[in-house]
């Protein structure tokens, strides 16, 4: 380190967690559990009963005791299908590599640098690459993923051939440099890198004749999306007064996405991309900050990587700075963040395409997307998480009906955001964030709260969601939909924040480190207002049981944080966590890990276990279940320059690169099976 850098007493959070703004007196998910566990049981006994608690038109088990609701038969494998979950439970373990049960074998893939042509400049060990590098690589930290088959705007069958597009959350800078940061104020090429290391990476794959799957060099689809790339503005945003910047006077454009978590995918087939943990990045210095910054912890000092500060200075980084500096909003970026917090649509089969901030879906901390269940004729619904503590779960229903032949994506331009409310009963509602609800306004009005318009609304969706009433819960990060049924899971990963007095039944632990999974059921459609809940597995240690069910986690499959969250084809739940440096260290999970979920027997089995300090995240198959797709983010995130504590993948005393792993089984089989 340099006497500048130490002279400033450089902090960096990579964390991956937002500080808590919610201080709304909204009541908390522990205080709605504990006040619904004295009034009703779920299911439990047999394995029966755990069906009908999980597989029907609603859930038995979230229903209100005075409305019981039979459920049919649960869904049957096809005759001569493979046995789910056929493989053998792995252990914990802190090794420096990927495990995966016998039978099956991992293969590391597109590392972080690997550059995305043959004419691009190659990935060096040594950390020195440049920003211009950086831009033609493959990014840092992978993390949501989805494989899109080749004939994806067809039949969308192909297993062979496709297009893998996956994010990157952000950097470490103590590895993306060969010794970290140089100085601060910071070098503006290192910025650069720094800039490039984030967004989504579109990759041309095929699989080849030995079966190993490659890089289809020069390919016009491989492409980077970064933190510099051009962006427009769609939806009800677009042109306010709130976005407004010196680079787009008009607020109808913005450059980049951050920190990009969680994914999801379209029926159309285009990819969407999740800002997640974005406000970090900015910083204001103004005496008074608007409610668009200081509700979302945009913080007064320094941005997370000091990037204002690069010199030589250019407006590429300054707009980092949102402090008010010019006569106007056009003559300044005070208005900067405001475009960030939004799904970004990406078409990966044109290279050309601009990507879209689609701002019909709410401003937050978005850790993933997920459509529910297609209908011909109806509504499009989608689902969103808030990932910070005591904050919301979103619903978005479009104002046109979906049909498959003329979808795209105007159809998230138009609609409503709802914000769930959990009830003491068993029931939910959906609260609308609407200018035109009279009800919403009303509220709004009460608490001496204004909105000027939908844009409004919708820049602010958390304070929005505060007047609304809705539940806080405990950091909501990826959900997935159930194939068959329609049932939503949601992850909530951990609240280390809960207090003593709110533990309960439910959740019986403060300083809550290990979270848990809630599930529900809407109510007759999927666009419907009120919906069943329950929690589907209480995370924790061996011993562990989720109250009024069968369900005691073993040596098979304990946990703590799950995050990621998949459905696959064949209706299997798999689950991946995310537990901080220390708790891997410390406590008794060992590495970060993969498992999945029979959610029909509830039965759970360890499928992967990942390398030191890593995240696993990301998940996505070919259309015939028999490539899996993983991410592998941040092994060796506690290390220092030139003192790594992982080194995977590439081995020896290389620095460690986030990667892509390939699962196959031996056999040729279907995974899981």
């Amino acid at each position: 380190m340099t006497d500048s850098k130490t002279a400033t007493k450089l902090t960096i959070d990579n964390s991956g967690v937002d500080p808590q703004t919610n201080f709304s007196a909204n009541p908390t998910f522990a205080a709605i559990i504990e006040s619904r566990m004295a009034r009703r049981r779920f299911l439990k006994g047999s394995v029966g009963a755990a069906v009908a608690a999980i597989i029907g038109s609603s859930i038995a088990g979230c229903s209100s005791d005075s409305d019981p609701v039979a459920s049919p038969a649960p869904v049957v494998p096809p005759v001569g299908a493979a046995p789910l979950l056929g493989f053998a439970a792995i252990a914990t373990n802190r090794m420096d590599t990927i495990t995966v049960p016998e039978g099956y074998t991992a293969t590391t893939f597109l590392p972080w640098g690997t550059p995305l042509n043959g004419t691009y400049p190659a990935y060096l060990a040594d950390g020195s690459n440049s920003g211009s590098d950086q831009e033609q690589q493959v990014g840092m930290h992978h993390d949501g993923m989805h494989f899109f088959p080749i004939d994806s705007r067809t039949s969308a069958t192909n297993s062979e051939e496709g297009l893998l597009v996956f994010n990157h959350e952000y950097i470490d800078n103590n590895l993306i440099h060969t010794n970290g940061i140089t100085t601060v104020p910071r070098l503006a090429d290192e910025v650069r890198k720094e800039v490039a290391g984030h967004g989504v990476s579109v990759a041309h794959i095929q699989k080849q004749a030995d079966g190993s799957w490659a890089l289809v060099n020069n390919s016009p689809f491989n492409r980077r999306i970064t933190g510099a790339t051009p962006m427009e503005l769609a939806g009800p945003v677009r042109g306010s007064a709130k976005t407004v910047t010196k680079y787009s006077p008009d607020g109808s454009r913005t450059r980049g996405t951050l920190n990009n978590c969680g994914n999801g995918y379209t029926p159309w087939g285009t990819y969407l991309t999740c800002e997640e943990n974005w406000a970090g990045y900015f910083m204001n210095a103004d005496a008074d900050k608007p409610r668009e910054h200081s509700r979302y912890g945009v913080p007064s000092g320094n941005g997370r990587y000091f990037w204002e500060t690069a010199t030589p200075a250019a407006d590429v980084y300054q707009r980092f700075n949102a402090s008010s500096t010019g006569a106007s909003a056009a003559d300044d970026y005070r208005n900067e963040p405001n475009t960030f917090g939004w799904i970004v649509e990406i078409d990966p089969f044109n290279p050309d395409s601009v990507p879209q901030k689609r701002t019909a879906l709410g401003r937050f901390g978005h850790e993933g997307i997920i459509f529910g269940k297609l209908e011909e004729g109806k509504p499009l619904v989608v689902y969103s998480g808030d990932d910070s503590r005591f904050e919301y779960i979103y619903k978005f229903v479009s104002t046109a009906p979906y049909y498959k032949n003329t979808a795209g994506g105007h159809l998230l331009n138009d609609g409503i955001l709802y914000v769930a409310r959990f009830n003491d009963d068993g029931s939910g509602e959906w609260l609308p964030l609407d200018i035109s609800n009279t009800d919403f306004m009303a509220k709004a009005a009460a608490e001496g709260v204004s909105f000027s318009d939908q844009a409004d609304i919708l820049l602010n969706t958390r304070l929005a969601a505060d007047v609304a009433g809705a539940t806080k819960m405990n950091r909501p990060e990826w959900g997935a939909v159930h194939p068959e049924t329609g049932e939503v899971y949601f992850t909530l990963t951990n609240n280390t924040a809960r207090a003593e007095q709110q533990t309960d039944a439910a959740n019986p632990r403060a300083n809550n480190a290990t979270g848990h999974i809630i599930r529900w059921h809407e109510r007759e459609t999927q666009e419907a207002m009120a919906f069943d809940w329950d929690i589907f597995l209480l995370a924790g240690d061996v011993g562990t049981a989720t109250p009024d069910t069968d369900l005691t986690l073993s040596a098979d499959n304990h946990m703590a944080s799950p995050d990621g969250l998949w459905f696959d084809k064949n209706g299997l739940l798999w689950i991946q966590t995310d537990m901080s440096g220390s708790q891997q260290g410390e406590g008794p999970y060992g590495n970060n890990q993969m498992l999945v979920a029979d959610p029909v027997t509830r039965q759970i089995k360890r499928f992967l276990v990942g390398p030191t300090d890593c995240e696993v995240t990301g998940i996505s198959a070919t259309p015939d279940m028999k490539t899996l797709f993983v991410n592998i983010q941040h092994p060796g995130d506690r290390s220092n320059p030139g003192d790594f504590t992982s080194n995977w993948p590439d081995g020896g005393n290389s620095r460690p690169r986030s990667a892509t792993v390939i699962v196959t089984k031996d056999d040729g089989g279907v995974i899981g099976s």
